[in-house]
């Protein structure tokens, strides 16, 4: 069997190398060399190609300049952290809930995953005519059935907008998760448990000394996806607020950078490559934190 592995391995990993390397690895290197030029888009400001053009790092001294720029990363800090403990916090809820009842089980993990399939702007939108209709008008409006002003118009703040993508993040992540730690949950021994009975440990030491040393890899993993997927927000964001009411998050803001500088695709590159820096950094960082507490359990 091991013979027949390596005889096909080239020959089936070959075809998608080729096509990962087109579509991501080679206009990744493009972008990180048009990053130091006055790339304009469709010509080069200056010469008639990149190194022509060449600028230097002026495009990433820009960057760090702007305002804009500087103003969605802290925004997009806030939103990510936010979410990372709710997602967690709600799918693992989840999980223990589902993983604890015996019948229909299948139905609601269906369920609480069916937000998953939906995304996009359309997604966006959805929840932008519940913010805008349902939240500030029938339920929490002055007239509506429980009248709470933080609730309404909340994609017109800086502040209630973080919370209201959010809200839309968790419900649309979290069954996502759940079906992850629910795999946790169900690979760990059940003697683990039976000895913490035996030992008198009541549920919250179990779930302390038992269930969460244990979910370390599906942590792992969960914190991964949530980190990144986080950081990398557009659509719930441009069809919420499209970035008004200073709630641009670094994915719109490297969208909107052309725009706001005169075409300088240059500099909008220099920020993605900031951004892909900046992920690859508390990705790995947690990815690294992570791991070392499963070795050491």
């Amino acid at each position: 069997m091991k013979n027949v592995y390596k005889k096909w391995f080239l020959p089936f990993t070959i075809p998608a190398l080729v096509l990962f390397s087109c579509v991501v690895v080679i206009p990744f290197i493009i972008g990180v060399v048009y990053s130091f030029s006055a790339w304009r888009g469709v010509y080069f400001a200056g010469g008639d190609n990149a190194f022509e053009a060449w600028v230097g790092f002026d495009n990433y001294i820009k960057a760090f300049q702007n305002e804009s720029f500087r103003s969605a990363f802290i925004y997009t800090l806030k939103f990510t952290v936010l979410a990372v403990v709710a997602v967690n916090v709600v799918a693992l809820g989840l999980a223990l809930l589902v993983n604890s009842i015996a019948k229909a089980v299948g139905f609601f993990r269906a369920t609480f995953f069916l937000p998953n399939l939906l995304g996009g702007l359309a997604l966006g939108f959805i929840w932008l005519f519940i913010f805008e209709n349902i939240f500030s008008t029938i339920l929490f409006g002055p007239e509506g059935l429980l009248p709470i002003s933080f609730l309404t118009n909340m994609t017109q703040d800086n502040t209630k907008n973080l919370f209201a993508m959010l809200l839309v993040v968790v419900w649309q992540m979290s069954g996502y998760m759940m079906i992850i730690y629910i795999t946790g949950l169900n690979n760990i021994p059940s003697e683990l448990y039976e000895a913490a009975d035996i030992d008198g440990a009541n549920a919250w030491q179990k779930f302390k000394n038992v269930t969460v040393p244990m979910l370390m890899p599906s942590f792992t993993i969960v914190f991964f996806l949530v980190l990144s997927n986080c950081f990398k927000l557009l659509d719930p964001n441009v069809a919420l607020t499209n970035g008004e009411f200073n709630t641009r998050m670094l994915a719109l803001q490297i969208l909107r950078a052309p725009k706001d500088s005169s075409n300088n695709y240059g500099l909008a590159q220099a920020e993605a490559v900031i951004f892909f820096v900046l992920i690859a950094i508390v990705s790995l960082t947690q990815v690294m934190i992570t791991k070392r507490k499963e070795v050491e359990m």
